[in-house]
């Protein structure tokens, strides 16, 4: 059986003396992982970084076997944004989310379209970080764990929305949240798709973000630890809000 495509780099693992295992995000199959065979060679070691856009052809004499890719470069991200902490944090923070969140071989095709947009912004437009944000959203969305933003829980206005709940994921407005406010997660503008000041926007909905993924998302997935790279991602769009990096 063979196939042809094209996807993200996910994850590269040495495999014997100078194969690969390369795991993709790839818009039709999802989450696959296949042999690349002299993966751990001086060309090929750049081509596999996660991020990258790379072209693909996938051979198994069975289909739930791992099989073997044949990889080309499409677009070296990650050598794009090697001048960029804040970018290249995100991209290493993005691929690992999707490495610890999708299943093997099922099709998210919006995911993959929204992940590729996003990469694509990284470093080339200021509002990236913005794009970030409301991707660790969607893919929350994604996989069962979606926020209610539309409307208030308890009075049903869609206007002045200020917190959001951490066990229901449902916004209410200051009213509909009463002596309930210390209990509830502020909601910045920014997640209601409204354009961010300030990083420190990003910041604040990452930490709303990152109370369901890992409070909701990771419980689901066996209680397994958040990648490290998003804590480092958040570190250092941390400091540079506060004016360091």
């Amino acid at each position: 059986m063979e196939w042809r495509g094209e996807g993200i780099v996910l994850e590269m693992r040495p495999h014997g003396e100078s194969g690969a295992v390369l795991e993709v995000f790839t818009e039709s199959r999802g989450r696959h992982a296949g042999l690349v065979h002299g993966g751990q060679s001086r060309r090929m070691r750049p081509v596999l970084q996660p991020g990258n856009r790379v072209a693909l052809e996938w051979h198994g004499r069975l289909e739930n076997q791992l099989g073997r890719f044949a990889v080309e470069p499409l677009e070296n991200v990650a050598a794009r944004l090697m001048d960029d902490a804040l970018a290249l944090a995100a991209l290493q923070s993005l691929t690992g989310l999707l490495l610890f969140t999708l299943p093997e071989r099922q099709p998210h095709a919006g995911l993959y379209r929204r992940s590729l947009g996003v990469i694509g912004a990284m470093g080339r437009v200021a509002e990236w970080p913005q794009l970030y944000l409301l991707w660790e959203l969607a893919l929350l969305e994604e996989m069962g764990f979606g926020l209610d933003l539309s409307r208030c829980a308890v009075t049903g206005r869609r206007e002045g929305l200020t917190h959001v709940s951490p066990r229901t994921g449902r916004a209410v407005t200051r009213e509909g949240a009463g002596n309930w406010t210390d209990r509830l997660l502020p909601l910045p503008p920014v997640l209601l798709g409204e354009p961010a000041a300030h990083l420190g926007e990003i910041a604040a909905g990452l930490e709303i973000t990152g109370h369901f993924l890992l409070h909701h998302l990771a419980p689901a997935l066996g209680n397994r630890p958040l990648p490290p790279a998003r804590e480092r991602f958040v570190t250092r769009l941390v400091r540079a809000r506060d004016g360091g990096m």
